[in-house]
């Protein structure tokens, strides 16, 4: 192996065991390992930075103003609440969520899309007493798979449009991946109402078990006439570092302060919320100058203008690996974590010093505005309102659906490439104020921009290095005796492997040479190859840190990991063989 290989090599081993470590954003892993192959001569600067010019990181960033507008119109929501309406047999209410998400999801970008529909799902479902995980985890798979049937279902495609286009091919035509992922579509959806649904064990979300818990890390104490504590700051009356429990509200003559500083004042009669382990929380009653009030539900802490909030932490989160203390959480968003909730399960610890992870979901308290300001920003994957309203299309959602159609239309005829119908399509909805130019920038994820615009240097290095041909001849050979269906169905499980452990763009940037030095030798369009790699990319289904759609529901849904792969590997198997099978096929 020549010298090239080699440290390309290197540095991509290296770069996959620290995503899978999670330790830092993958934005800035990827991104470094590609300046660190363009530093060691891999790759000019022309090579390292061609993801910076390439339509598919543009591409992506349009379509996600494009998806804002339609969460901010309601455009998906109302008509989904109405879909849902009652009950009925849960096959019946599982097609009436699961089919309209999957069509929507092949229109639209399928990670905006699932954060659009997590809330709602979960309030009709606490509207009609049903359990949330039986429908969360399912949404996810359907979204996935409704990703797969056009080019914009998901960034994934994009990505390898982009790579193709910038092989010197023609980019991927809208409904082109179809003739792969249809087929994915029907045995997947298959499967997962056949096998996969009935094997999701009930779980209790993370609102009902801040519910059912409320007694036990939820006190609220009276400031008594004779307290010292009358006239006194929080810090002045020791209510700021407690051990083990916290203050998160206080309340006056009708009046919530919530997040509590500092600084505010005490005074006889106020209300103090305090929140914390339950030895703790019962040690405040034998404070002076504080007297117990009788134990509240959780949801007595919201008041007219205060409201609680579920919301999801997701890998890019500038909170992530930080303790609530390090990122001043309540200064920073003006809400009190009520609780944590991690694999399943409530934490218990000071929630001061737990360490924030990826797919962490946090019960707090917040204003009205909290809502409107993180729904679209990258700060959370998924805020959602706990008993929140049904949802109610404005009068712009007209407009949007017809912007959509129209970018659509003329994307799939040719008459613009997809680049352009997106530009478009995100212009007109700043230009007819569906939102401000502020909010549009507010909702493009930055992180995953720069995350796909990196990755085209690391795939860049593994082609110009010689590594991605010498792989495909071992992987060729390995495979050789099985036919064209082995190579394929070998290279299409080794995707389904690395964009369960990394991420699902990442994977498809670094197989993609590799698939293309296969197709040759194996006798296959290297096109149908492509597609097959980036729809592999796409379909995680083993683990909640594979696609964005998992993370977003592990939390809310209440998931153990091993839930993942006991309703997702027959999901993965079914989908994965599909995938050969058809590439076999049409080659």
């Amino acid at each position: 192996m020549e010298a090239n290989a080699l440290i390309t090599l290197g540095v991509l081993v290296l770069t996959l065991g620290t995503l899978i470590a999670d330790r830092f954003p993958p934005a800035g892993v990827v991104l470094a390992a590609t300046l660190t192959l363009l530093l060691a001569d891999v790759i000019n600067t022309q090579e390292a930075f061609a993801g910076f010019s390439n339509p598919a990181p543009l591409t992506v960033a349009a379509l996600f103003v494009v998806a804002a507008g339609a969460q901010r119109t309601g455009l998906l929501s109302a008509p989904l609440s109405r879909l849902l309406g009652r009950p009925g047999r849960p096959g019946v209410a599982h097609a009436r969520l699961l089919l309209p998400t999957a069509g929507a999801s092949a229109l639209l970008n399928n990670t905006p899309l699932v954060a659009i529909v997590i809330p709602d799902v979960l309030a009709w479902c606490r509207r009609n007493s049903r359990n949330g995980s039986r429908y969360l985890l399912p949404l996810s798979y359907a979204a996935i798979l409704g990703g797969t049937l056009t080019l914009l279902g998901t960034s994934t495609n994009l990505v390898v449009s982009g790579l193709l286009e910038e092989s010197g091919s023609e980019p991927l035509g809208v409904f082109e991946v179809t003739k792969i992922g249809g087929p994915v579509f029907l045995v997947g959806m298959v499967v997962l109402f056949g096998l996969s649904i009935p094997l999701i064990p009930n779980r209790q979300t993370a609102a009902d078990q801040a519910e059912d818990e409320a007694r036990a890390f939820l006190v609220e104490m009276r400031v008594t006439s004779d307290s010292s504590m009358n006239g006194r700051s929080v810090a002045e009356a020791g209510l700021r570092s407690l051990d083990g429990v916290y203050l998160a509200q206080l309340r006056r003559e009708g009046r919530t302060i919530a997040p509590v500083g500092p600084d505010d004042a005490l005074a006889e009669g106020d209300i103090l919320a305090f929140v914390g382990q339950v030895d703790n929380v019962l040690d405040l009653e034998r404070m002076p100058g504080l007297e117990s009030v009788v134990h509240k539900q959780v949801s007595t802490i919201a008041s007219v203008d205060r409201g609680l909030f579920e919301v999801v932490i997701g890998r890019m989160s500038p909170v992530a690996g930080l303790t609530l203390r390090e990122a001043d959480f309540r200064a920073r968003y003006g809400a009190a974590v009520l609780a944590i909730h991690r694999s399943g399960q409530r934490l218990d610890e000071k929630l001061g010093d737990v360490r924030l992870r990826n797919g962490d979901t946090l019960v707090l308290v917040a204003g009205d505005e909290f809502k409107r300001r993180y729904t679209q920003s990258r700060e959370f994957l998924v805020v959602a309102e706990l008993d929140a309203p049904a949802p109610v299309a404005d009068a712009k959602s007209g407009f949007v659906g017809i912007v959509i159609l129209g970018f659509i239309v003329l994307a799939a005829t040719g008459l613009l490439t997809t680049l352009e119908g997106a530009l478009l399509a995100a212009g007109a909805m700043v230009a007819a104020r569906v939102m401000t130019f502020s909010e549009a920038k507010r909702s493009i994820d930055l992180d995953v921009i720069l995350l796909i615009a990196a990755a085209f240097g690391l795939g860049a290095a593994v082609e110009a290095s010689g590594l991605a041909m010498q792989i495909a001849d071992g992987f060729t050979s390995a495979f050789a005796g099985f036919g064209t269906f082995g190579v394929v169905l070998g290279l299409v499980l080794a995707t389904t492997i690395l964009t369960e452990v990394v991420t699902n763009n990442a994977a498809a940037v670094v197989i993609f040479p590799i698939a293309i030095a296969i197709a040759g030798p194996a006798g296959v369009d290297p096109r149908m190859m492509a597609m097959a790699t980036a729809i592999a990319a796409s379909t995680s289904f083993l683990s909640p840190v594979g696609y964005q759609t998992n993370t977003m529901v592990y939390g809310p849904g209440g998931y153990r990991f091993a839930d993942y792969l006991r309703a997702g590997l027959p999901l993965s198997i079914a989908v994965q063989l599909t995938i050969a099978a058809t590439v076999t096929l049409l080659s």
